[in-house]
C-alpha cells in the first residue's frame, strides 16, 4: 500500500488520488510545431530514484500538490 501525506489533509492511501504525472512540466504555448507536441505528450523522464510528482486529492480536500517520490521504493518526502 503506497500512502500520500496530502499537505492538507495528512497521510491518505495512494486510493484517493489521482496521478498527475511528472512535475514541472511547461504547457506548450503559441506556434508549437508537431514534433514540440509530440514531446509534450509523450516523452517523460522516468528515473530509477527520486522524482518529483503531482497529484490530486480526488476523495479529500480536492487540491493539487508536488511530491519527491523514490520510483523503487515508493518513499515519499517534501510534499506541498
Amino acid at each position: 500500500m503506497i500512502l500520500l501525506d496530502c499537505p492538507h489533509c495528512g497521510p491518505r492511501d495512494a486510493n484517493e488520488f489521482h496521478y498527475g504525472g511528472q512535475a514541472g512540466i511547461s504547457y506548450p504555448t503559441g506556434e508549437t510545431s508537431d514534433e514540440e507536441w509530440a514531446a509534450y505528450v509523450f516523452m517523460r523522464d522516468n528515473p530509477k530514484g527520486w522524482f518529483h510528482e503531482r497529484w490530486f486529492h480526488v476523495h479529500g480536500c480536492r487540491t493539487w500538490f508536488t511530491v519527491e517520490r523514490h520510483t523503487v521504493t515508493h518513499e515519499m518526502r517534501d510534499s506541498r
